[in-house]
């Protein structure tokens, strides 16, 4: 299949030499798969020929290709003043790809034999297994877990039994001067989760987490951010639905506008999780939580012309890709609020927050001043707690001035 990157036929056998010589093919219509245009599939061809002459010449077998080999090669390629960024990525992408067609094993997984590592891989696991939390959930977990293990632990021992009240204080107010109150909210959440661990994994004999202090919570002191209904129609307006990208933007804006969906959950929507027949999308939200809610025809619409005009040919099954080879699903929920961002400087606009959750909160607005209750709103937005929702109420500034008092007269 080099035929798809190369005119002629004399230019094939150079590449097909050396151990991979036999997988250039299929490595090549992996690279039409996803997407590369002809120059830049052409370079990543070439370069997977020298790298295979290089496996020739020190007599490496293609079932031996491992990460380091690739190192060592492009150390090489370095010394020879041959060395691009880019090689690696593709070297990557060419070993991703054995792996995938099962020429090559998986990598081996390297158990760290750090006591302090085999802790964390025990609270992963559990997280994984026993709470159901989602990868995003986790690796926002561990990296507290292990700030409180390096802060308050022994090195090499551990001795998680010496654990004392004072350890856990100390690390949270720390914590607190270090990043804020919001961030050591989450620290405190963390601990009474990772303490809760250690008991239930028999690593520790008294459950500590019930000592794990409150952070005092600053989120009824301000309003919440949101945009008025035509600032939110500005942006919409702000995507240029005359060229691809644009109308993939505006069905993304529409997701998170109309629907009130996290960023996450939009760049995890399959296209098995909408239903057309019965007008529904189906989302996993946090946790194992799935939920189902009306795809409004503005909502529908949006996203049929981008699947029906403008998402690439891809193996990958989530609804939105990105524009550029390769065609596979936004990395993570940074890229949906990059969206945002780029929306509200289009429509010269200037909130102090400018995420997507700016977006879930003025749907939440709007919907409070059209005379839904928080219940109803706490539904739409999906919040498992009825406290998450009660920050709106002080948005309804006309209700709240019928619970004023009258200032009494006479008064100093």
């Amino acid at each position: 299949m080099i035929d798809l990157f190369y005119a002629r036929s004399a230019d094939f056998d150079p590449l097909r030499c050396g151990p991979l010589g036999a997988h250039v093919d299929g490595f090549a219509r992996w690279l039409s798969i996803q997407g590369y245009g002809h120059k830049t599939g052409q370079s990543k061809i070439r370069l997977a020929a020298d790298f295979s002459r290089w496996l020739d010449q020190r007599h490496i077998e293609v079932k031996d290709l491992n990460e380091e080999q690739v190192a060592q090669f492009l150390k090489v390629r370095k010394q020879q003043r041959l060395w691009r960024p880019r090689h690696r990525q593709s070297l990557i992408q060419l070993l991703r790809y054995l792996r995938e067609a099962d020429i090559i094993a998986e990598p081996a997984v390297v158990v760290s034999a750090h006591p302090r590592d085999r802790i964390l891989q025990e609270y992963t696991d559990y997280l994984n297994d026993q709470r159901g939390l989602k990868q995003l959930t986790i690796d926002t977990y561990l990296p507290v877990a292990r700030r409180f293990l390096e802060a308050r632990v022994d090195a090499e021992c551990l001795g998680l039994d010496q654990l004392q009240v004072q350890d856990i204080t100390g690390f949270l107010l720390a914590d607190r001067a270090k990043e804020g109150p919001s961030r050591a909210q989450l620290s405190a959440g963390v601990l009474r989760s990772f303490l809760g661990f250690l008991t239930q994994a028999g690593k520790v004999a008294t459950n500590l987490a019930a000592s794990v202090p409150p952070v005092a919570s600053r989120r009824w002191s301000g309003l919440p951010q949101f945009l008025e209904p035509a600032q939110v129609e500005q942006l919409l307006s702000s995507c240029d639905q005359s060229c691809p990208m644009g109308r993939r933007d505006y069905a993304v804006l529409l997701l998170v506008a109309r629907l009130g969906l996290r960023a996450g959950e939009v760049v995890h929507l399959n296209l098995e999780h909408i239903n057309w027949e019965a007008g529904e999308v189906y989302i996993r939200g946090k946790s194992a939580r799935e939920d189902r809610l009306p795809l409004l025809p503005e909502v529908g619409q949006a996203i049929a012309n981008y699947l029906q005009r403008d998402r690439p040919q891809s193996p990958c099954r989530r609804v939105f890709l990105r524009m550029q080879a390769p065609y596979q699903g936004f990395f993570s929920a940074v890229a949906i609020a990059h969206i945002v961002r780029s929306a509200l400087t289009r429509a010269h606009l200037h909130p102090i927050q400018k995420g997507a959750h700016l977006l879930r909160r003025s749907l939440a607005t709007q919907m409070l001043r059209q005379g839904a209750s928080l219940t109803q709103i706490g539904q739409i937005l999906r919040h498992q707690r009825a406290q998450t929702t009660e920050i709106y109420a002080k948005v309804d500034v006309v209700a709240l001035r019928a619970l004023a008092q009258p200032w009494p007269r006479g008064a100093q």
